[in-house]
């Protein structure tokens, strides 16, 4: 498995693609609220990105028809927009991809649509602790599967689980590369390749509330766990420099 070792200038065209994603997500939070669909969503993020001079990569890749993945409610991640209208009490997961002078951006947020119940809250707040739990736990030296460890203890804390089968992974100058950062340890933890200066990567925890194990819908990209409840899912792009992680995507 070789990961790649970015160079200065390569993470800055990273740094300036993940801030594209930061800003959109901040642009749609704002959007947010009772009555908005999916498709609006999904236009207002395409026409933002587009107006930074970046290109949406989500739209098209792999097929998937949109720009921006919205995953509503039991849905936790790669929900196709429809004409869903939100409704007060819906949780929406957003997860944005830019691609700018040849290097990808990726990241996500779990929003809130209105009042929701404290449970949702607790459920949103699992997946972004598990996120910055695991940035935190980023230096030379750890090993992937640590940070997935760190990944899965937090969400287990909670008294979740992770969503098994996807998974973070390396981004640079293809949307999806090496490695692949699981929010679980399969094996011991002190096994694997280590993180290096220069490493990019996407870490993006995805909560399930009692099975992990995944079922894709009739769309062929919606992603549910078995047991039909809700979920969550952050997710921050990430560089290694001199020591510690960076996260590329914020504003």
């Amino acid at each position: 498995m070789a990961i790649a070792l970015r160079k200065k200038d390569e993470i800055e065209k990273l740094r300036r693609a993940g801030a594209i994603v930061a800003q959109t997500l901040e642009f749609l939070k704002e959007k947010i609220e009772p009555g908005i669909t999916l498709k609006e969503i999904d236009r207002l993020g395409e026409e933002f990105i587009r107006s930074k001079g970046a290109t949406p990569s989500f739209k098209g890749l792999y097929g998937f028809p949109a720009s921006v993945c919205t995953s509503v409610n039991e849905v936790i991640i790669h929900g196709v927009p429809t004409d869903y209208a939100l409704k007060e009490g819906d949780i929406i997961g957003l997860d944005i991809g830019t691609f700018l002078d040849g290097y990808y951006g990726d990241g996500a947020v779990t929003l809130e649509v209105g009042e929701v119940s404290k449970e949702d809250k607790r459920l949103i707040e699992c997946s972004k602790d598990a996120l910055y739990r695991a940035i935190d736990a980023i230096k030379p030296g750890v090993r992937f599967k640590e940070i997935s460890k760190v990944l899965e203890d937090t969400i287990r804390e909670y008294g979740y689980v992770p969503l098994r089968e996807f998974c973070g992974h390396g981004i640079g100058t293809k949307p999806h590369d090496e490695p692949n950062i699981p929010n679980y340890v399969d094996g011991k933890p002190k096994q694997g390749p280590k993180i290096k200066n220069g490493m990019v990567f996407c870490i993006e925890p995805m909560v399930c509330q009692k099975s992990g194990e995944p079922k894709i819908l009739e769309d062929k990209w919606s992603v549910v766990s078995r047991d039909g409840l809700k979920g969550s899912h952050y997710e921050h792009q990430v560089a290694v420099v001199d020591g510690k992680a960076i996260i590329l995507t914020q504003p």
